[in-house]
């Protein structure tokens, strides 16, 4: 069997010119991470592009993630010279240090503009990430009235737009972009969860198998407390499978389990957060 998911639409290589071109605009960078896979959910190409930038890393969807985890992340990031927050863009969470953290990185450059006599000048900030790590969430909490174009699936935000956010600071919103091709197949496998390639290229079967294949490596409790099944189905992620949908009702002509209908419901209900917070990468020690 083919493990490997990749996805990278036409519309992705545009994207990456216009992130290039438009970097000279720009006095830093945010980078949205998904906070249960900080490092799959990492452009591998972007630090390439960014060069050196000042880059702020927002480990979004803290809510969905081990909390214990996301410190260590959040602590990684910093220690690495690389300033860090744990958010959650939909709830507002976290979000209250954001404008601070820019002045604070940013704090030459607004020297610089006083001495230029440009206090007045705006800080402006691009915000890159992959599909659905949600960008145009955090633009819309931080922007207010000038919203962008949310939807919880990939590919919604194509064209460049700015959002002033107030405290002077503007935002420059950019479409999600992958990179061509993923070297380990569990980073895709990682990406496959969290929804930021599109379900429709992906068999639902296959992926919510390797989906329980790593929530049995560390959070097997949270299954069996979720869906009641018995510490003996977790060695065969399959027979998992097929016991979590028999235990939901979802049978078809002869009492089999409908392994499709039970595989869509696992990775809506990992999605949501339904099986407690967590995190499928730990930080480098």
């Amino acid at each position: 069997m083919d493990r490997n998911v990749q996805w990278f639409p036409g519309h992705m290589a545009k994207t990456r010119r216009q992130i290039k071109e438009s970097l000279s605009q720009v006095d830093a960078v945010t980078e949205l991470l998904d906070a249960r896979i900080p490092e799959s959910s990492r452009n591998p190409e972007l630090s390439e592009l960014i060069g050196s930038k000042p880059r702020i890393v927002l480990l979004n969807k803290c809510d969905l993630a081990d909390q214990n985890v996301t410190r260590r992340w959040v602590s990684y990031f910093n220690c690495s010279g690389t300033r860090a927050l744990a958010v959650d863009c939909r709830s507002g969470k976290g979000l209250g240090a954001y404008n601070n953290l820019v002045r604070e990185v940013l704090s030459d450059r607004i020297q610089s503009n006083i001495e230029r006599g440009m206090p007045g000048r705006p800080l402006r900030v691009m915000v890159v990430g992959i599909p659905n790590t949600g960008k145009s969430s955090f633009i819309n909490r931080m922007a207010g009235k000038y919203k962008a174009e949310v939807a919880d699936r990939p590919g919604v935000t194509r064209q460049n737009r700015w959002f002033p956010i107030g405290g002077g600071i503007e935002l420059l919103d950019t479409p999600g972009v992958l990179w061509p091709k993923f070297e380990d197949p569990k980073v895709g496998d990682r990406l496959a969860f969290i929804g930021s390639v599109k379900d429709e290229i992906l068999d639902s079967e296959i992926m919510a198998v390797r989906l329980l294949e790593a929530l049995c490596g560390v959070y097997p409790e949270r299954i069996k407390e979720r869906y009641g099944v018995e510490p003996l189905d977790f060695s065969e992620p399959f027979v998992l499978l097929c016991a979590i949908g028999k235990k939901r009702g979802m049978l078809i002509k002869g009492g089999e389990t409908d392994t499709e209908r039970a595989a869509n419901m696992l990775l809506d209900e990992y999605r949501a957060g339904m099986l407690g917070r967590i995190s499928l990468e730990q930080p480098p020690s």
